[in-house]
């Protein structure tokens, strides 16, 4: 038999092997049928680029002697019936304050920075060199010198500009403070997962006050003038307790990114707020989908209305039929999502989910005002959820994120108005499309867990 025969059946045998390993692994692994289903597709019809592909993108809870040490999640004990089940652990008391205006976020950083006394540390996904950020490292590098503790956490792929020339932290560095980035790409390539991602925005001032939301470091998000295309998106501080909750997720992914225990300074904590606030980190250092669970919760609780607002809407089909249950009971459902997002891919893949909704008769409403990037959940008059989380497989599933829950008369209110606000700026409900379009909408679904 010729050497090239010999080659093509020893590939041919290496596929069929691949694919039956593969398989295995997932059902170990009790991966979603559509996922797996996705994935052996993929194999029939790119079998060794995909079984690399695999190793890099299909891993979600990591486990090797480079993992990620797991966050506490503590849930909650039930010892009687409630009115409401609750996953997590109860709620504690604290002040909430949000930030819809771009230039108020912005505002609210920068005198967040200047009021600080003690230490500033910072988590990001985005963190981009221009006007906005070049103010903001001034203001880190005049807090440096009066010798508070600055910390700076970035993903690395998120700011891959900003990972690959670090120029522009030289002074900032040379002053004390410290820039690491998360799961930077060329160092140690085993340890890193590049398709998991740390998507969270953690602002610790003090230990005493915490911005987060949706809002990276960037022009694009806010700044201190009016830009006519600056994206629209949530900052919100808080006080109480719940601070120490984000100290706890930010001091873990410190330490995975440098192996530096963080002590929280057990200063007097803020008390006089009476919001309700509940801090939900998810991700592959949480070892259950806690916060796809307390998501999943409130939707079957809900009586009156659950009001969504999300870039980019990529669900699965246990969460899209969770919200069409809640339809059927009753419940005021509403979709608020960017007419045109700024990822072509996403915005077609999500067509088959919205079109699903659409004909059962859930509002759909795309916002037509500049890029909507905002993540917000209000579920009746009890619960609003702000955060990181964008209702998608990749924000629910892979990234590492921050959500934080909140019962206030105040803050629902203020969420209320201002989706009411992008509901008068959006257009209704999706345009019915031609056959063959609809075929290829549905097709995405395919590949819909991995985007």
């Amino acid at each position: 038999m010729e050497l090239s025969n010999l080659i093509i059946y020893a590939l041919i045998i290496l596929r069929e092997f691949t694919i039956i390993f593969v398989l295995i692994h997932m059902i170990y692994k009790r991966r979603e049928p559509s996922s797996m289903i996705a994935w052996l597709l993929f194999l029939i019809l790119v079998p060794y680029l995909a079984l690399v592909l695999y190793f890099i993108f299909g891993t979600r809870k990591v486990k090797s002697k480079y993992k990620k040490e797991n966050i506490s999640v503590n849930r909650k004990n039930h010892t009687s019936s409630t009115e409401e089940f609750e996953i997590y652990k109860s709620a504690t008391n604290g002040k909430m304050e949000l930030f819809f205006d771009y230039i108020e976020s912005y505002n609210e950083f920068v005198k967040s920075i200047n009021e600080a006394k003690k230490s500033i540390y910072i988590c990001t996904y985005v963190f981009k060199y221009d006007s906005v950020t070049k103010e903001i490292i001034s203001l880190l590098e005049e807090k440096a010198k009066q010798g508070l503790e600055v910390k700076i956490l970035i993903d690395s792929l998120g700011s891959l500009y900003t990972y690959l020339f670090q120029s522009k932290f030289k002074t900032l560095k040379n002053l004390g403070a410290e820039i690491k980035f998360f799961m930077p790409i060329f160092q140690i390539p085993f340890r890193n997962y590049i398709n998991l991602r740390n998507h969270r925005k953690i602002y610790i001032f003090d230990n005493q006050k915490v911005l987060s939301g949706g809002v990276n470091l960037s022009n694009e998000y806010f700044g201190k003038e009016y830009i006519k295309d600056r994206w629209e998106d949530i900052l919100f501080s808080c006080k109480g307790s719940c601070v120490e909750d984000f100290f706890t997720i930010f001091a873990s992914d410190w330490y995975y990114a440098t192996k530096q225990r963080l002590s929280f300074d057990l200063i007097p904590i803020y008390e006089d707020g009476n919001d309700k606030i509940k801090v939900i980190p998810s991700g592959p250092d949480v070892k259950t989908d806690v916060l796809y669970e307390t998501i999943l919760n409130k939707i079957f609780m809900a009586k009156s209305r659950i009001w969504i607002v999300t870039p980019y809407f990529i669900p699965n089909e246990t969460l899209t039929k969770a919200l069409i249950i809640a339809k059927h009971k009753g419940v005021d459902v509403k979709l608020i999502t960017p007419k045109h997002s700024n990822h072509i891919l996403a915005d077609l893949t999500r067509s088959s989910f919205l079109r699903e909704l659409q004909d059962n008769y859930i509002d759909i409403m795309l916002y037509r005002g500049r890029m909507l990037h905002a993540k917000a959940i209000l579920f009746d008059d009890k619960w609003a959820m702000v955060g990181s989380v964008n209702i998608d497989n990749r924000s629910l599933f892979l990234n590492y994120e921050v959500t934080t829950f909140v019962s206030s008369i105040e803050s629902i209110s203020k969420i209320e108005t201002w989706m009411d606000e992008l509901v008068e700026n959006s257009i209704i409900g999706i345009n019915s499309a031609s056959h063959a379009r609809v075929l290829v909408e549905n097709l995405m679904r395919i590949v819909a867990p991995q985007i």
